[in-house]
């Protein structure tokens, strides 16, 4: 860039949005002397992994994120951030006050069926699996049928899924559920990731170490002021929902948002374990998050714990967005949004990153990798020559 191109901008990019992506971006850009300047309409940097403490337990403010690759170069990443402790996430499901362990293994077998050996569990699925006759699951019910049987399917992911969607599995389309873990051993480890934990200093600390030296403006909503914050930047980094950017010009984009309930008891331990997913339709809240758990239950004070509860809710404009909804028509109407961001005078120097500006549900080192992409074809510091 030449010098007189960087005397039109005080910046050479404007990144909107303090989450994970935003904050990997602002510290690639930064590593390769760019000027940055990073703005969040919330109060607070770190997006939806923002954690803050409560008696002394540092709480998942926007529900639980446990980090976990396979990716070496964003696991080394992320450790020159933070030290991550060995925590496993090995949640607990609640049917009807009966208790079986996730992902579905050996244990969650032996609970419902007492079954001892992974011959007689499969046995056991296979027979459910041909009783139901499903050769063409036309829904999500039908897929999950087809995969793990009716028992499995009516007690563990039924009620479930329906809060999580607010709708009928009969009404979700099978591919929601395109496969389902099945292991046939005693095994309660969520995730087949090489490397999983929690920093323990929280997430809040971690993207506070990447933006370490940037410029931050929170309180500070992009929308309300557009033409003057593009103006400003060689470049806009748009983390935002991209149907927003374009004042919703073809219709709303569809989104599945969360309520949390957080409060505090008089109690050391509440559940004994971080995640209880509450599986009956009955119950209002889909998990109850133990904040304490993450960290072995060494946090704060001895007597006292800290729960969320988590109430999937239909989302609107005054809500924050957190699950896309990815049927068909939303798949085209994102389509459309992004062959608009190609085209349109007003996006020709924004780049729409991340899982708003995506429209899709990205895990944390899912995010980081599509942040490491997007800064090789910027051509700003490639993120193995920092490790």
């Amino acid at each position: 860039m030449s010098d007189l191109s960087r005397e039109l901008f005080d910046y050479d990019y404007l990144v909107v949005g303090a989450g994970l992506f935003g904050a990997v971006m602002a510290y690639l850009a930064k590593a390769s002397g760019k000027r940055c300047l990073v703005i969040d309409k919330r109060p607070h940097i770190a997006g939806n992994i923002y954690t803050r403490e409560i008696e002394g337990i540092s709480v998942h403010e926007y529900g639980a994120h446990i980090f976990h690759t396979s990716n070496d170069t964003v696991w080394k990443f992320v450790n020159r951030f933070a030290s991550f402790n060995n925590f496993v996430n090995s949640p607990v499901a609640n049917y009807r006050g009966k208790l079986f362990n996730l992902p579905f293994n050996m244990n969650t077998f032996y609970a419902m069926w007492g079954v001892k050996t992974p011959a007689d569990a499969l046995a056991k699925i296979e027979e459910q699996r041909a009783a139901a006759g499903i050769k063409e699951p036309k829904n999500l019910e039908e897929q999950a049928i087809s995969l793990v049987g009716t028992d499995i399917y009516q007690i563990l992911i039924k009620g479930y899924t329906e809060k999580q969607w607010g709708r009928d599995c009969k009404d979700l389309p099978p591919s929601i559920i395109k496969r389902l873990p099945v292991r046939l051993i005693f095994d309660n480890n969520y995730f087949n990731a090489r490397y999983q934990g929690i920093p323990e200093e929280g997430y809040t600390r971690l993207v506070e170490k990447l933006l370490d030296g940037v410029e931050i403006r929170l309180n500070t909503d992009f929308l309300l002021d557009k033409a003057y914050l593009t103006s400003i930047a060689r470049k806009v980094i748009f983390t935002g929902a991209i149907d927003a950017f374009f004042n919703g010009c073809f219709g709303p984009l569809e989104y599945r948002t969360v309520h949390f309930e957080t409060e505090v008891l008089p109690t050391g331990n509440y559940q004994g374990v971080a995640v209880v997913n509450y599986t009956e339709r009955e119950v209002p809240y889909t998990r109850i998050i133990e904040h304490k758990h993450f960290v072995f239950g060494r946090q704060g004070n001895p007597d006292k714990t800290v729960i969320s509860r988590e109430y999937p809710e239909e989302w609107d404009a005054t809500k924050e967005p957190y699950y896309p909804v990815n049927d068909e028509k939303n798949a085209k109407l994102y389509a459309e949004y992004a062959k608009l961001a190609e085209t349109h005078p007003d996006a020709a120097n924004v780049i729409f990153g991340g899982r708003l500006g995506a429209y899709r549900y990205y895990d944390m080192d899912k995010v980081i990798e599509a942040a490491f992409d997007l800064a090789r074809r910027e051509g700003l510091a490639d993120p193995d020559s920092l490790l």
